[in-house]
């Protein structure tokens, strides 16, 4: 007899692996974030603007996933530490710009070793690990209709 409630398994949900995963790679970054004084969403905000230099926040949120309502704060308090500015565009001020100011590019010398760090506590094969890289996006992909971000 068939068990017609084996969907509502925990060990049947894609999604709970993808959680725990995620938590525990955020719970693995803590300590090598807090030696630069970021939290997690800091710091790829952070890599972001290493990688633009300027963008609306509104793209900042859209690279990352997140909403005004967490970016906002995020911002100010990465402008609070002296790491980005944020600016009102002048031909429309609901469009804010952020801009990752001296200090903030001096802190992407400091977070350099990060990335190795990490990939030495996850411990994964290169093939793997791009494996797993491709088939996040793919699934990031079809659930937001952002294919290949």
């Amino acid at each position: 007899m068939e068990d017609r409630y084996a969907a509502l398994r925990l060990e049947n949900q894609l999604c709970f692996p993808l959680y725990a995963c995620a938590k525990e790679i955020v719970k693995a970054y803590k300590p090598f974030l807090d030696e630069l004084g970021l939290t997690y969403t800091q710091y790829i905000t952070m890599m972001v603007l290493w990688e633009h230099k300027e963008l609306r926040v509104k793209e900042v949120g859209e690279k990352l996933f997140l909403d005004s309502s967490t970016l906002t704060p995020l911002l100010k308090r990465l402008e609070e530490k002296g790491y980005v500015t944020r600016r009102r565009s002048e031909q429309d001020e609901r469009d804010v710009f952020v801009a990752i100011t001296p200090e903030g590019e001096a802190l992407q010398e400091r977070a350099l070793s990060v990335p190795q760090r990490l990939a030495a506590c996850v411990q994964l094969e290169p093939e793997k690990a791009a494996g797993l890289y491709t088939t996040l996006y793919e699934i990031i992909g079809k659930l937001t209709d952002k294919e290949g971000q």
